[in-house]
């Protein structure tokens, strides 16, 4: 995923590259070359401290592209140097730590910005504006069904497709429904043939505001006609419904109550449209330079990660789970371990 990260800073014409930091400082600078660029003086400074290396380099914004165990630390190292952050999602192991963070921005004054990616392609927004002409919505549902064999680490994790996948389809319900979650009831299961020592499927029914649901199907040993990397999507309202199969562009029927159906209609996409990490990136860069706050600013983007919280907790227990008492949870988790005065104390006023 550096690498990824590299090569859309490089091509995005107001970034420039000016360090790297990386506990592997070999591995770092093997990047930076293969990249075509000089490392050193005059070039990419490679260093093992965010702060170290900023100063070195009059550094204006970080990007954050470690491991989740690591967003917490270096978000926080960098904001408290007095640079903005664009971080890789999860913005943070678990709800409580990323409370913290929300704190941490608001006590230096700087902007954190999670990269939620799948917010950024034409055909999402297109389905969104979609959506928004149904009138008062009933319900929402996105299936996501495949079957990758990674290997490693994620063949052996615990909620492997809610921890590591489902954030995306939570956070882009929040977006194209244009409200929030209340509530969840979730179930986890592992079909026989799998090949992860964990479940790797689930459903999980939220409950949002105005009485809507959503409810989201996947597996990730699911072969055979496969969804997108998006998920298959339909969201049904008063006027009719949208559906979108996670590449294309969206369609859109309507059906007034009591009328006839309309024809089928297909969106047309904007083209030239930034999407996925260079969508974000654009987005990050018109924030620092106009004021404007980001889809994926951290306090807006903590409700996405309860929501993940949330299923996993129903699953466990057996019972529907309300979004509000996970995050009155993970906020007096978050102010009990904090050990800065200063976030501790705009932890306590957020109260």
């Amino acid at each position: 995923m550096g690498r990824a990260w590299l090569r859309t800073i490089l091509a995005n014409p107001d970034t420039e590259l000016v360090g790297v930091v990386d506990l592997d400082t070999a591995l770092a600078e093997s990047a930076v070359t293969e990249a075509g660029l000089v490392v050193g003086p005059g070039g990419v400074v490679v260093g093992t401290s965010v702060s170290v290396v900023a100063e070195a380099t009059g550094a204006d914004a970080v990007v954050n592209v470690t491991v989740p165990a690591a967003h917490h630390p270096v978000n926080t190292e960098a904001l408290f140097a007095g640079l903005p952050v664009l971080c890789e999602k999860p913005i943070a192991p678990t709800v409580a730590q990323a409370l913290s963070l929300a704190a941490t921005a608001e006590a230096s004054g700087q902007l954190l910005m999670t990269s939620q990616s799948r917010r950024y392609y034409a055909s999402i927004a297109a389905f969104r504006e979609q959506v928004a002409t149904l009138g008062r919505l009933g319900s929402g549902t996105t299936e996501f069904f495949k079957a990758p064999h990674f290997g490693g680490f994620r063949e052996e994790m615990a909620h492997v497709l809610l921890v590591d996948m489902a954030i995306h389809a939570f956070d882009a319900a929040r977006y194209v429904l244009g409200s929030d979650p209340i509530a969840v009831y979730c179930e986890e299961y592992n079909p026989g043939w799998s090949w992860f020592s964990a479940d790797a499927a689930a459903t999980a029914i939220f409950e949002f505001a105005g009485g809507v649901r959503y409810t989201y199907s996947g597996s990730w040993c699911a072969d055979g006609v496969e969804t997108s990397w998006n998920g298959s999507w339909r969201v049904n309202g008063e006027y009719g419904t949208a559906v979108w199969d996670g590449d294309s562009a969206p369609q859109r029927q309507l059906a007034p109550q009591g009328g006839s159906p309309s024809a089928v209609e297909t969106a047309e996409l904007e083209p030239d449209v930034p999407e996925e990490i260079a969508g974000s990136l654009v987005e990050f860069v018109d924030a620092l330079r106009t004021g404007r706050v980001p889809s994926g600013e951290v306090h807006a983007n903590v409700l996405s990660l309860a929501m993940v919280e949330a299923a996993v907790r129903s699953s466990e227990s057996g019972e529907r789970v309300v979004i509000a008492d996970v995050l009155a949870q993970a906020h007096a988790q978050a102010i009990e371990a904090e050990p800065r005065d200063d976030v501790r104390a705009a932890l306590v006023a957020s109260r």
